[in-house]
This record gives structure tokens, C-alpha cells and sequence, in this order.
């Protein structure tokens, strides 16, 4: 795989992908790039065909953590630790790949750059 970002989400509470979670990919700045849920293969497939849309910038991904959470029917405090998580990340090199593998509970999250 060559060039833009790919994001696989993770529930290791449960350990299954963290299926239906809604997910948006932004520019810094607002302008959306990309929204969906995360596909039964953990992945944000709506991501495939936007490889063009990406160059040397600062992007934003926002989870929605808490909704995932209470869509799965846990329970969950009345303010939630993690409610809309946003990651902000830069892409120096647009033509290489940057994946987003995120490791999340309701308490926390993990992510790196993987894909170089």
C-alpha cells in the first residue's frame, strides 16, 4: 500500500474490533475528508479511495468513544473520560503510507504510526 492513512480501531476491553464505531478524518482547519463507522474488519474502509485527497498537512481523526460504548449497550458514567477523542497528526511525506492502529477501553487509547 502506498500513500494516505488507513485506521483500524481496536476494543481490547472486549477483544474485537471496535465495529460501528463513527470515525471522521479532517484537515486541520475543518474541512472534513472523510466520516464512517468502523467495518467489521476493524478498518475505516470509507479511507480506500481517498489517497489523492491527502498531502504534506495536519490531519484530525475523531472517535466517538463514548456513543460506541453505550451503542454496545455498556454502561457508562454520566461524563465520560473518553466522550469524542480527537487525534491530531501530521503527514510529512504524503506518499508514503501511515497507518493508525487504535487501541482503546472507554479509560484509554494507544496509537502509533505503523505502515512506514
Amino acid at each position: 500500500m502506498s500513500g494516505g492513512i488507513s485506521i483500524h480501531v481496536v476494543d481490547v476491553a472486549s477483544g474485537k474490533v471496535a465495529e460501528g464505531m463513527r470515525v471522521q478524518v479532517r484537515r486541520l482547519g475543518g474541512e472534513v475528508l472523510c466520516a464512517g463507522r468502523i467495518a467489521g474488519n476493524g478498518l475505516l474502509t470509507e479511507l480506500s479511495g481517498l489517497l489523492a485527497s491527502f498531502s504534506q498537512d495536519v490531519y484530525e481523526v475523531e472517535l466517538e468513544v463514548a456513543a460506541f460504548y453505550r451503542e454496545q449497550g455498556q454502561a457508562t458514567v454520566q461524563v465520560p473520560f473518553l466522550d469524542v477523542l480527537v487525534y491530531r497528526f501530521g503527514l510529512d511525506d504524503p506518499h508514503q503510507h501511515y497507518h493508525l492502529p487504535f487501541k482503546l477501553t472507554a479509560w484509554g487509547v494507544s496509537c502509533f504510526r505503523g505502515g512506514a
